[in-house]
């Protein structure tokens, strides 16, 4: 069992991560693509990984179920900005917690790292709109700044319309803007 959630595991890792790097270098954000979710592979994030791996969805989600969160998602949303949850600070104005603008960069990579989840977990039933389906499920309890929703909402809105290429062209012209 143990070995078969070792394999298992990084293998889902490494398809999820080569499939982001697809889509980055894509976009035209290779750097991104090189540097995505090295986390994965330390320890903190691995050997949780290895230990709740079911293979249909998210090995987060189980450690969640059976200890109450997940200490390799709390380490993973810490260390990587394509991931929302990273930009949340004390706002001086409220003085609480509260979600802050993406910068574009980290919007894009996030929405090939959706894409790239929603194809690895999906195998051949994935279709263009599923990411969005997904984005949307969650829209009205997700804690995430506005402008920041927005773009993302557009770009996987595009992606279900016009399909991937017209998507990865519209990112090109936008990271030749930053």
């Amino acid at each position: 069992m143990l070995i078969h959630n070792f394999f298992g595991h990084l293998g889902t890792v490494l398809r999820h991560r080569h499939k982001v790097m697809e889509h980055c270098f894509k976009a035209g954000i290779i750097r991104r693509g090189l540097l995505h979710d090295l986390s994965k592979f330390s320890p903190t994030e691995f050997l949780c990984g290895v230990r709740y791996y079911q293979g249909t969805r998210s090995p987060n989600e189980m450690e969640r179920e059976i200890i109450g969160y997940s200490k390799a998602w709390m380490h993973h949303k810490g260390r990587n900005r394509h991931h929302f949850e990273y930009w949340t600070d004390y706002s001086p104005v409220t003085r609480r917690m509260e979600p802050v603008r993406m910068p574009d960069i980290y919007i894009y990579e996030m929405f090939c790292d959706r894409v790239a989840a929603s194809k690895i977990y999906n195998k051949e039933k994935y279709a263009d709109n599923l990411p969005l389906e997904y984005f949307m499920k969650a829209k009205t309890w997700r804690i995430i700044e506005k402008e920041t929703s927005d773009k993302l909402e557009f770009l996987l809105r595009l992606l279900a319309e016009k399909g991937e290429d017209a998507c990865f062209r519209y990112i090109r012209r936008q990271v030749k803007k930053l």
